[in-house]
């Protein structure tokens, strides 16, 4: 027999459960000896009978049975496992004459069906893609449930990077220091930032978002320090400006590098003193507020440009939160994506509930340049465009894969290896995940095609 594709490495942690339900002792030693080649170790039985009672009593992950067997045939051992367990990976053996009713069984919910005689190697195959196929559903059923302990609010990401960034949270936030929070757009500053305030001694009073970009210089002192009647034309009363709202609480400044510099020496005052002066006002007012200010670019460069204040820099960066780029914690994409499917499944009645392989390959392929906002558009839309229990790569918007553009835009050279797992990968989203037509379009075998997969992680 020649070497098919490995079932070793082809399932990370529990190996899947398989039942060999076949009345021909021939038939299932060859079985046997085909599976436990490549290290499987299935169940074996002759009759059809004690199948069932095996599928009545315990959740199988994939039966391979025979189509023509007595006492129950293979479209009954069917439907008794999928009875037992809804996710059950079905193969059917068929026998010559029998192709309609191997098309029937894929109808009711067979995974594929193989015909006599076949090669070892082919039935391995689909094997192999059963097995790739359950490690998904249980990939996915592990996302769902880690998606179910997640608050609202929350970081999502198990990475290293997010884990190391959720503990800085965690020892920063009881203290009432000032925080700058810097990274780029849509990394989730304002999450951050309510976190900080959430898990602070003033977790009982406001937080208050405030885009400083959003607002001429103008209006965002009045919206900030408030006003006395008569400051300005329009101004017919005392307003309260939002200092003085959220005192006691916690006040985030987005986009603070966008600020004039003339509003900076306004703030550093509050900073410095915690007081500062209504618009068209003469009495310093007092309030207890802690700041925590946000920018999506190195206020240390607005600093040597001329555009931010370098006193006001020293004041807010009394601790620094980095929150990394999407696409340098690229393995918590799968988590992101599975809690906006919930989210947007959720609020639209949509009844998707998995990502297939091919659709979380494209994801984890794209760069992500407006991060986890980006990511969370595209579920958003992909959730709406779909009917179906699985998001597909046809729901997704057309999406760059060039992995090469953060690069600092200098050509680089790339291996043989890495030009292989590129051509494979645009193949398979060609061909929307089928292995058969990559294969063919590639001119190689479908067992050389699943091997070349398992090494690039394209699975």
């Amino acid at each position: 027999m020649s070497g098919g594709p490995s079932g070793k490495k082809a399932e990370q942690g529990q190996q899947p459960s398989i039942l060999v339900v076949d009345d021909d002792l021939r038939m299932r030693q060859l079985l046997g000896e085909t599976l436990a080649g490549e290290g499987f170790a299935p169940q074996f039985c002759g009759d059809s009978r004690e199948a069932a009672n095996i599928l009545a009593g315990q959740a199988v992950d994939i039966v391979i049975t025979d189509l023509m067997m007595p006492h129950f045939d293979g479209i009954e051992i069917l439907g008794k496992a999928k009875a037992a367990n809804p996710d059950c990976m079905v193969i059917l053996i068929t026998g010559y004459g029998t192709i309609e009713s191997a098309v029937e069984a894929i109808r009711k919910g067979a995974y594929d069906y193989i015909q006599k005689p076949f090669e070892p190697d082919a039935l391995l195959l689909i094997v192999a893609r059963a097995v790739e196929h359950v490690r998904l559903l249980r990939e996915n059923r592990r996302l769902r449930r880690q998606v179910a302990g997640c608050r609202g609010e929350e970081l999502i990401g198990t990475s290293r990077q997010m884990e190391e960034l959720k503990d800085f949270i965690a020892r920063i936030a009881p203290f009432d220091a000032t925080v700058l929070i810097q990274g780029e757009t849509g990394t989730g500053k304002e999450l951050v930032a309510r976190l900080i305030h959430d898990w602070s001694s003033r977790r009982q009073r406001n937080f208050l978002p405030i885009n400083c970009g959003a607002l001429p210089e103008t209006l965002l002192e009045s919206e900030l320090f408030g006003h006395v009647q008569g400051a300005f034309t329009g101004a017919e009363q005392d307003r309260p400006g939002l200092f003085e709202a959220v005192d006691k609480g916690t006040l985030f400044l987005d986009e603070i590098n966008a600020t004039s510099p003339g509003f900076q020496v306004k703030l550093l005052r509050v900073l410095q003193e915690g007081t500062f002066f209504k618009v068209g006002g003469r009495e310093p007012c007092r309030v207890d507020v802690r700041v925590v200010a946000a920018s999506n670019t190195s206020l240390a460069e607005e600093v040597k440009v001329g555009h931010f204040r370098r006193d006001l820099l020293y004041r807010l960066n009394v601790v620094t939160v980095d929150i990394p780029p999407l696409r340098q914690h690229q393995e918590d994409i799968p988590l992101l994506a599975h809690y906006f499917l919930a989210r947007y499944g959720a609020k639209y009645g949509k009844e998707a509930k998995t990502i297939s392989k091919e659709s979380l390959a494209r994801l984890r392929g794209h760069s992500w340049p407006g991060n986890v906002r980006e990511l969370q558009n595209v579920l958003e839309r992909a959730v709406i465009v779909s009917d179906a229990p699985e998001l597909l790569p046809e729901h997704l918007p057309p999406l760059d894969v060039d992995r090469g553009s953060y690069d600092g835009g200098e050509a680089r050279l790339f291996s043989v290896a890495e030009m292989e797992k590129e051509l494979i990968a645009k193949t398979l989203r060609n061909t929307g995940g089928h292995r058969g037509r990559t294969a063919e379009m590639l001119g190689i075998s479908p067992a050389s095609l699943w091997r070349k997969i398992k090494k690039y992680g394209l699975g």
